[in-house]
């Protein structure tokens, strides 16, 4: 079902079931999965690839330039997962040859109206940004990592799966998976336990990594990355707590998301 007011170029692939509404742009290298629906006014520019089920409400803006002046023109692509929900105003680029050359959208995420993804940045699954999220360029996202209204991520950030970033938050270090901060610029408040506990994780590696924390970051003894060390040689085969400990003992652009006071700095 294609609106006649929409445009779609000569070269763009549309799966089975699609749905095109009045004044959508599809270019010539695009690629629309089955059950795609686009409500109206939806631009896919460049080589990009929606997954099935997607639905895109108005004027979102997917796969133009990246928004990098070092850009030149060189290939350059963008991936979106299935069954995604992509509200009014939101807008997606495409990589660089600098960042790989891709962004990267899992499945079933839901981003609200006016946010935006960045070059080269890759977001995982089941991924929620509330409305007008800023994602620089070269960000990592895991999975079930949920954004509060008008939060904005520095460029080359990672954030570690079921992580929440407060509304307003300007969030300029990684965060640690399942870690919970708030303010400008934000610091580390504690631990997603409400996450964690709408995902049904057991009491028990819950309890586990409660006291991981306290030992990383109530801690004042070594650095951060000492303290983890130290922690990954006693901890044995806890799955969470051992997340966390991958996560910060992995060499990163940024420092880390830590709390308040001078355990943390």
């Amino acid at each position: 079902m294609i609106h006649p007011s929409a445009v779609i170029e000569d070269g763009a692939s549309l799966g089975e079931g699609v749905r095109i509404g009045p004044f959508c742009h599809i270019g010539k290298d695009a690629k629309i999965g089955d059950g795609v629906e686009m409500k109206s006014h939806v631009v896919v520019a460049g080589d990009t690839t929606i997954g099935a089920r997607t639905v895109i409400f108005p004027f979102a803006s997917l796969g133009h330039q990246p928004q990098d002046l070092k850009y030149r023109g060189e290939p350059a692509s963008l991936t979106i997962g299935s069954d995604c929900l992509i509200r009014e105003g939101v807008t997606m680029n495409p990589g660089t040859e600098g960042g790989g050359g891709t962004t990267t959208v899992g499945d079933r995420c839901a981003f609200l109206a006016n946010s935006h993804v960045g070059h080269d940045s890759h977001i995982g699954n089941n991924v929620v940004m509330s409305n007008n999220v800023m994602i620089a360029g070269h960000v990592t996202v895991g999975d079930h990592v949920i954004f509060g209204g008008g939060s904005a991520v520095i460029q080359f950030t990672r954030i570690g799966d079921h992580a929440f970033v407060g509304g307003l938050a300007g969030l300029e270090n990684d965060l640690i998976p399942f870690g919970m901060v708030t303010g400008n610029r934000a610091r580390l408040g504690g631990l997603n336990l409400v996450g964690l506990k709408r995902r049904n994780f057991p009491r028990e590696q819950i309890h586990a990594l409660r006291s991981a924390y306290r030992d990383l970051f109530e801690s004042d003894e070594g650095t951060l990355r000492d303290r983890a060390q130290k922690l990954a040689a006693t901890v044995g085969e806890e799955p969470l707590v051992q997340q966390v400990l991958d996560f910060i003992l992995v060499e990163g652009d940024r420092r880390f998301c830590t709390p308040r006071g001078p355990q943390g700095d």
